[in-house]
């Protein structure tokens, strides 16, 4: 028998007064997956990631995470995801080990598992030589891995990553992908959000949303085959192009 998906959503909507952000958005991502929404600023990915994690509530339609629905249930979700945006929520003033305790007891993890826990997190992000440092005193990628080694502390199964390589250098981007892949070969989900085109083809699916609609959703691969774009920017920018002439 089939594991039941991580995330369903079926004809979410999203209105902030007459302005519709996530416009019947309907998707299922296994789990596993590493799933991609890719889309300009603004196009209603961050609004449907806040709904996902509990933190917002839909005004139709509905979702669940983990089996459990987003708008009945959002404290049972938050608990079973993990969360990182593009701004970090970080502590600047605490060093790596200090920001690691911390978010270790935010989540709850169990006292006697949390030094297991965070010497996980500090060599999954190659944080151990630098423990003792101050975060506001790291470049951007090392705060970018101490981010995510925070939100996986409880082990979470499924992750939600909101804008994750906004701000960082190609190379601190495509480690941080190197990163991704381990976990999900680990059998965590991973929900990313990003407008950058080329980290569409690290993910096993991608839905282009735009306007707060999902305009199209496949594999990498099969964009490309399918409309003979060499690049996911040509098939981003080609799907808009479809999509604008359509509604024209």
């Amino acid at each position: 028998m089939p594991e039941p998906d991580a995330v369903v959503i079926d004809k979410l909507v999203k209105r902030f007064g007459t302005f519709v952000a996530v416009d019947n958005v309907s998707l299922r991502v296994a789990k596993g997956e590493i799933f991609g929404f890719l889309g300009p600023n603004g196009a209603g990915k961050s609004t449907t990631i806040r709904i996902l994690c509990g933190l917002l509530g839909p005004t139709s339609g509905q979702a669940t995470v983990s089996g459990f629905d987003v708008a009945t249930q959002p404290e049972l979700v938050k608990r079973s995801i993990g969360y990182m945006s593009q701004k970090f929520s970080l502590y600047g003033d605490l060093t790596v080990e200090e920001n690691l305790d911390f978010f270790s007891g935010i989540y709850g993890v169990p006292k006697e598992r949390r030094e297991e826990r965070k010497s996980f997190a500090l060599r999954m992000a190659n944080l151990e030589e630098r423990r003792g440092e101050l975060t506001g005193q790291l470049p951007g990628g090392w705060k970018q891995r101490l981010a995510l080694g925070c939100a996986i502390l409880h082990e979470p199964p499924i992750l939600f990553l909101d804008e994750p390589t906004s701000g960082v250098d190609p190379i601190a981007r495509r480690s941080f992908w190197d990163l991704i892949y381990d976990l999900s070969a680990g059998g965590q989900t991973i929900f990313v959000t990003t407008h950058y085109m080329d980290e569409a083809e690290y993910c096993h699916r991608v839905a282009l949303m735009y306007k707060g609609k999902v305009i199209a959703l496949d594999t990498p691969r099969a964009f490309k085959q399918r409309l003979g774009a060499k690049s996911m920017e040509e098939v981003f920018i080609n799907e808009i192009e479809r999509q604008e002439a359509a509604t024209a």
